[in-house]
C-alpha cells in the first residue's frame, strides 16, 4: 500500500490575481461579503484557512453603494477619542460625505476573520471613490456581481 501525502498550502505557492469591482448601485452588505470572500481566497479550490490565499481587490465608485430602508440616516458609526466623554458617533450619510470609502472598508473588515491574518487580507483591498484607479499596470480582471 502506498502512502499518500497531503498537500499543505504555503504563501510562496500562490500567484495573486487582481480583481476590479464597480460598487455603483450595489447593496453594501452583499458587496462587502463578496469582497471578503475574494480577499480570503474562498473562491479558489486551494483555499486554506491558515494561509492568505486571496487576491487583490480594486473597488471603484466605493462611495456610490446602496443601502435599504432608513439605514442612510439611522445607521451610526461610533469611536472613542480617548478623552473623558469622548464617545462620538456619525450617521452613515455623514460618514459617506466625510470619508467616502470608510463604510465599505468597515463592512469588509468585520466580515474577515478576527485574527492577525485579517490585517494582511485587508491590505490587499484598494478602495477609490471615483472611476479612476492607479492599478492599470496590474491588469485587473473586471468582475460583475
Amino acid at each position: 500500500m502506498t502512502k499518500k501525502s497531503t498537500w499543505v498550502a504555503k504563501n510562496e505557492d500562490f500567484k495573486r490575481d487582481w480583481v476590479l469591482l464597480d460598487a455603483k448601485d450595489q447593496v453594501l452588505g452583499r458587496l462587502a461579503a463578496k469582497i471578503a470572500m475574494i480577499l480570503m481566497g474562498k473562491h479558489k479550490p486551494t483555499y486554506t484557512a491558515h494561509v492568505d490565499t486571496g487576491d487583490f481587490v480594486v473597488v471603484v465608485n466605493a462611495d456610490k453603494f446602496k443601502v435599504s430602508g432608513k439605514k442612510l440616516k439611522e445607521k451610526e458609526y461610533g469611536w472613542y477619542t480617548g478623552y473623558l466623554s469622548g464617545w462620538r458617533t456619525r450617521s452613515l450619510e455623514e460618514q459617506v460625505v466625510k470619508h467616502p470609502t470608510e463604510p465599505l472598508q468597515h463592512a469588509v473588515r468585520l466580515m474577515l476573520p478576527k485574527n492577525r491574518l485579517a490585517r494582511h487580507m485587508l491590505s490587499k483591498l484598494k478602495l477609490y471613490a471615483g472611476d479612476a484607479h492607479p492599478h492599470a499596470a496590474q491588469n485587473p480582471k473586471a468582475l460583475s456581481i
